[in-house]
C-alpha cells in the first residue's frame, strides 16, 4: 500500500544505511529533477520595495551608503521604510535617510494609539498625521498590535474598525496618502497545531505564535475590511496579501468589492510560488493591485521573488524552511504586469513618488 507523503510520515523516517533517526526538522532532501534553471539577482525592472523596516533615525552614513549599494545591486529603486514613527523621531529618519539619499526613500509615519479613551483623541492623532505629512511622510504605516494586543484603559481589545479611529482613516484619505495595514497573521496560526496544520513547522519552532481561538481571524481581517468599506475615499494596502494568499479567489471577492484594497507581497511570495498558473491570471486579472515588498531585510531573498514573479522555472527553493516546505514555480508574469508590480502602482498611490524619478534612481 502506498503511504502518502506527510508530516506525521517524515516524523518516522530513519535512513536504513545509518541507522540514524531524523525528524521533518531534519529533513532537508537535495532535489535530483535537472530542469531548466533561471536564477536572478537583480530585477528586469526598477522596482519599489513596498515594504521595508530601517531604522533610519540612527543609521549612521556608512550604513545609509551599505543599503543604497545593495539596492543598486538588485535593482531596487526606492524603499518605503514603514518604521518611519512620529514627530521628532519621523523627521529625523527624513534627515538621515532621505537626506543622504534623495529619491531612494520614502517614509510613512506610524500612529499611537495611548490615550484613545481620552476626550479629543481622534481629533488629535487625525491632527498629528496631518503634521507629520507636512514634515515629509507619503503614508501611514499602522501595525499589527492593532486589534491584536492595543486595550483601552478598561483593557477591552480596541478593534481595528474602532470609530474613534474614523478620523485617522478620513485624514489619510483627505492628504491623499495610502495607509498600509498589517492585521492578524497567518490563519493557520489560529487552527489546531496537530499533524494537519500545514504551519507545523513554524508554530513548532516559534510556538510563541500559535494563536487563542479569541479574537478569531476571521473576525480580525473583518475588522480591517470593515474599515476599508467605510473608508473609500482612502487608499489602503493590506500586507501580506490580506493573508489571502492561499485563497485567491476570496481575495478576488474582496477586489470586487472594494476597489481601494491593494495588497504587498510581503513574506508570502511562497504562497504565490506555488500555484503558479493561478497566481499568473490572478496578478494579469488585477495587476494594478498588487505591489512588491519583502518585509524582513535580506539581501539575497529578493532573488526568490525575482525568479517567482519573472521566470518560468519549476521546483526551486524557497529562502526559509520553516516558512514553507514546498517548493515554488515561477510566474513568467508579462512585462506590463511586472511593471505595474514592481513600481508603477507605488508611484500611482504614493504622492511625490514619480515612475521616471524610480527608474532614474538606479540609471535605466
Amino acid at each position: 500500500m502506498r503511504i502518502p507523503f506527510s508530516t506525521a510520515a517524515l516524523l518516522l523516517v530513519a535512513s536504513a544505511a545509518s541507522g540514524q533517526d531524523m525528524t521533518v526538522m531534519e529533513y532537508e532532501p537535495i532535489s535530483s529533477l535537472a530542469v531548466p534553471a533561471h536564477p536572478l539577482t537583480r530585477a528586469v525592472f526598477p522596482f519599489v520595495d513596498i515594504h521595508g523596516h530601517q531604522r533610519g533615525n540612527s543609521m549612521s552614513a556608512a550604513q545609509v551608503g551599505s543599503l543604497v549599494d545593495d539596492m543598486n545591486d538588485m535593482n531596487m529603486g526606492v524603499m518605503i521604510n514603514l518604521s518611519g514613527g512620529s514627530g521628532e523621531r519621523l523627521q529625523q529618519n527624513i534627515a538621515n535617510l532621505k537626506g543622504r539619499a534623495p529619491n531612494r526613500f520614502v517614509i510613512f509615519a506610524n500612529t499611537s494609539f495611548e490615550g484613545i479613551d481620552d476626550p479629543g483623541y481622534p481629533e488629535r492623532i487625525a491632527a498629528q498625521l496631518e503634521e507629520d505629512v507636512k514634515n515629509g511622510a507619503q503614508g501611514l504605516k499602522i501595525f499589527k498590535n492593532l486589534g491584536m494586543f492595543v486595550t483601552d484603559s478598561a483593557g477591552n481589545r480596541v478593534h481595528t474598525d474602532d470609530p474613534r479611529l474614523d478620523p485617522l482613516w478620513a485624514k489619510a484619505g483627505e492628504l491623499g496618502i495610502p495607509v498600509l495595514i498589517h492585521t492578524a497573521d497567518p490563519h493557520q496560526f489560529w487552527l489546531p497545531y496537530d499533524k494537519y496544520n500545514e504551519r507545523w513547522r513554524e508554530l513548532t519552532e516559534r510556538p510563541r505564535r500559535k494563536q487563542s481561538p479569541e479574537p478569531s481571524w476571521e473576525t480580525l481581517m473583518q475588522e480591517q475590511w470593515n474599515v476599508f468599506r467605510k473608508h473609500p475615499n482612502t487608499m489602503f494596502i493590506s500586507a501580506h496579501l490580506s493573508w489571502l494568499g492561499q485563497d485567491l479567489g476570496r481575495l478576488a471577492r474582496l477586489f470586487d468589492e472594494l476597489p481601494n484594497m491593494h495588497v504587498g507581497l510581503g513574506a508570502v511570495i511562497y504562497e504565490l510560488g506555488r500555484q503558479p498558473r493561478y497566481a499568473r491570471e490572478m496578478l494579469s486579472r488585477y495587476p494594478d493591485r498588487f505591489l512588491m515588498g519583502k518585509d524582513s531585510y535580506n539581501r539575497d531573498e529578493f532573488n526568490t521573488y525575482f525568479r517567482v514573479l519573472e521566470t518560468a522555472d519549476d521546483y526551486f527553493d524557497y529562502y526559509r524552511a520553516y516558512h514553507a516546505f514546498w517548493q515554488m514555480y515561477g510566474l513568467d508574469l508579462p512585462d506590463d504586469v511586472l511593471r505595474k508590480v514592481y513600481y508603477e502602482n507605488a508611484a500611482r498611490l504614493i504622492p511625490g513618488l514619480e515612475a521616471e524619478d524610480i527608474l532614474a534612481a538606479v540609471g535605466r
